[in-house]
């Protein structure tokens, strides 16, 4: 199962734990499979369209799922998947 690495402020919708993992085959499936298991976690991740929300950066590996197929980004149990909200400040 591929690992998530939870942001701080979401840490509290998964019991504080900051890693977990899940099932899927692509980001988007184990989004899915993520706010099954903790819900309230999608609506922060994504948008009412079912988009990766603007301010939100998920890395696979280190690697920007928006360079990538986004949603469609394929994973494998030995990926590491990252949640990173953007900071904006000036």
């Amino acid at each position: 199962m591929p690992t998530i690495r939870i942001p701080t402020p979401l840490r509290k919708l998964t019991g504080d734990q900051e890693v977990v993992t899940t099932s899927g085959v692509t980001v988007g499936a184990v989004l899915d499979e993520l706010n099954k298991a903790y819900p309230g976690l999608g609506e922060r991740i994504l948008d009412e369209q079912g988009t990766i929300r603007r301010f939100v950066n998920i890395f696979v590996n280190d690697e920007d799922v928006r360079f990538l197929q986004e949603k469609e980004t394929p994973v494998t149990d030995r990926d590491e998947i990252s949640i990173v909200p953007a900071i904006a400040g000036g």
